[in-house]
């Protein structure tokens, strides 16, 4: 058994069908074929169920495909390792984050890094949790910032810091110069432009809501970050968003409230057991060390 044949078994289980696996890998459908049923002869199973208009695979298929993904997994990063370079003169860092993380802390912490490794070539995402938590699983991540709330068992979290979210107005907001904290009777006047509910971010401001027993205004929902706070700037409603985001760069202004606001923890994501290249070593050690906001 070749490497070869586990990329052509992969190809086969995601295309859904020798054709269009055979286009993907640029070869032939009767070579494609030839090489699974080697393989089948080889372990001395049937992989695929070849009697419907999809092929399948059996249920010894399923289990052979996922150990095969994992040892291309592994192999992979075995590749990377050998190339790796201690001295960080050269090397890659994949990096991503969730959108909120990106307003603010993405700038600050590639400057600092890049100031002390400046060879090291950058890959930056910014993603879903969902998507993160794929992309460290398969290996096409190195590390993330993200929440502490990852389902994925091979996926390991270190605590990096307390991330707190405020409210905050732009400059045509009638609170934009109030410098007297609001209740939570007040909170409840004003009107809100909100990420929508499928971010992270709006799950834990709606908890706050709850908690806090606030019936919030929501005029205005927004499935960007970048869009939310250009709507912040030209309108008089208020948001709800980590509290460094608001700067007078951006013509916001966080105002404080009796009630705290709601608090995360933000932490490092990557995957368990695995090869943690020098480039992904040292931006962590960067990143515990940073001052959140600076």
């Amino acid at each position: 058994m070749l490497l070869r044949h586990l990329r052509y078994l992969l190809a086969v289980a995601d295309n859904g069908g020798f054709t269009r696996a055979a286009e993907a890998l640029h070869v032939s459908q009767p070579t494609l074929s030839q090489q699974i049923r080697q393989l089948e002869e080889t372990l001395g199973v049937v992989l695929f169920d070849r009697t419907s208009r999809t092929v399948k695979p059996t249920d010894a298929g399923q289990a052979y495909i996922e150990c095969a993904r994992r040892v291309l997994v592994e192999l992979a990063a075995g590749k990377r390792a050998l190339h790796d370079v201690k001295d960080l003169s050269r090397g890659t860092l994949r990096l991503a984050m969730t959108p909120t993380f990106m307003a603010y802390l993405v700038g600050p912490l590639m400057r600092d890094y890049m100031a002390l490794y400046p060879n090291i070539h950058l890959e930056i995402f910014e993603l879903s949790m969902d998507d993160i938590e794929t992309g460290l699983a398969d290996d096409s991540l190195d590390i993330a910032i993200a929440f502490d709330d990852v389902r994925n068992a091979d996926i390991e979290t270190i605590p990096a810091y307390t991330e707190t979210l405020g409210l905050m107005v732009g400059r045509d907001h009638p609170l934009y110069d109030c410098r007297t904290p609001l209740t939570a009777e007040q909170v409840a006047q004003l009107q809100f432009a909100l990420l929508t509910p499928d971010f992270a971010t709006r799950v834990c401001i709606d908890e706050y809501f709850v908690k806090t027993q606030i019936t919030p205004q929501v005029v205005i929902e927004v499935n960007s970050v970048n869009t939310l706070l250009e709507v912040i700037r030209h309108t008089a409603v208020a948001t709800i968003l980590p509290e460094p985001i608001a700067t007078q760069d951006r013509a916001l202004r966080k105002i404080a409230l009796l009630d705290k606001g709601p608090q995360r923890g933000a932490s490092l994501l990557r995957r368990k057991n695995n090869y943690h290249s020098a480039a992904s070593v040292a931006f962590m050690d960067l990143m515990v060390g940073v001052s959140v906001g600076q």
